[in-house]
């Protein structure tokens, strides 16, 4: 520091207690990436207590998400509650360029989700994180990922929320996909492995689904395919469809679809009563 020229803070600043964000990177499996989180930590943090996980991802192909810069305070109120929250990306989200992108050329879902499930094994791995409470959430391609996890790698993640998934590439848009997977007929083995119905039957833990009933970019197909899977096996899980709503949920949707993320935080995470203001 040379001089200050001026101080943006409030006369009641230190009135306030923030969760620390920290931006870091964990090896990948290979050896190959260093792949980049953010982690918030609890405003109360303290490395003898345990606390729970939400693990916020989108996943596409050149699509990252994770910066070190400053979050503003939108994550402050569940540090507030005890959770904690995180976000990263994959060898292919663009931070490693061409490299990192061609690992999913006719492999989408392949790599991301072994990424991704390298950082939650070394979040459970440290003595402040829950075991049984990871909750990954995301939305279009984040849901992908996120019914991806919970049925490919559902020995790995606990809770999942999401929105408008993609469930089997075949269903999606050529214009996108084929760009990545080529055609159905030129990749078959690619279309099947890279398809959340694959592993239908590896499901378990709690997976809520959301989606609008005119979405126009992934078609509501993908959900109620993945739904009669889960309902021929007789497994618990979660389903919200909005009516009226495009791959966006409708914005007179936004207030119970807010409410609800946090009943199921509540109820799953914290194992506490949801307070009166979301209800």
């Amino acid at each position: 520091m040379v001089r200050q020229l001026a101080d943006s803070k409030a006369a009641d600043f230190s009135s306030y207690t923030y969760g620390k964000t920290e931006y870091l990177h964990i090896k990948s499996d290979d050896g190959l990436f260093d792949l980049p989180l953010t982690i918030t930590y609890p405003t109360d943090f303290d490395k003898s207590k345990t606390y729970p996980v939400v693990f916020s991802i989108y996943g596409g192909p050149d699509a990252g998400t994770v910066k070190d810069t400053w979050k503003g305070t939108g994550n402050q109120y569940w540090a507030n509650e005890g959770v904690i929250q995180v976000s990263a990306d994959h060898r292919a989200s663009g931070h490693f360029g061409k490299q990192g992108v061609a690992y999913m050329h006719r492999n989408l879902g392949h790599w991301e989700i072994i990424d991704y499930s390298t950082i939650v094994k070394w979040l459970k791995s440290q003595s402040w994180v829950a075991k049984n409470k990871v909750l990954i959430t995301g939305h279009s391609y984040g849901g992908y990922m996120t019914c991806l996890a919970m049925t490919k790698a559902a020995d790995v993640f606990d809770f999942g929320i999401a929105g408008a998934p993609v469930t089997s590439w075949e269903l999606y848009d050529t214009h996108y996909t084929e760009r990545w997977m080529d055609t159905p007929q030129d990749n078959p083995e690619g279309y099947k492995a890279g398809s959340v119905l694959t592993y239908a039957n590896n499901y378990k833990g709690v997976l809520r689904i959301m989606h609008g009933d005119m979405d126009d970019n992934v078609h509501l197909q993908n959900t109620t395919q993945l739904v009669d899977k889960l309902t021929d096996r007789s497994v618990p899980f979660e389903l919200m469809i909005y009516p009226g709503s495009r791959h966006g949920f409708d914005r007179s949707k936004s207030k119970y679809d807010f409410n609800e993320r946090a009943r199921f935080y509540y109820q799953y995470l914290l194992e506490k009563p949801l307070p009166k203001e979301f209800k």
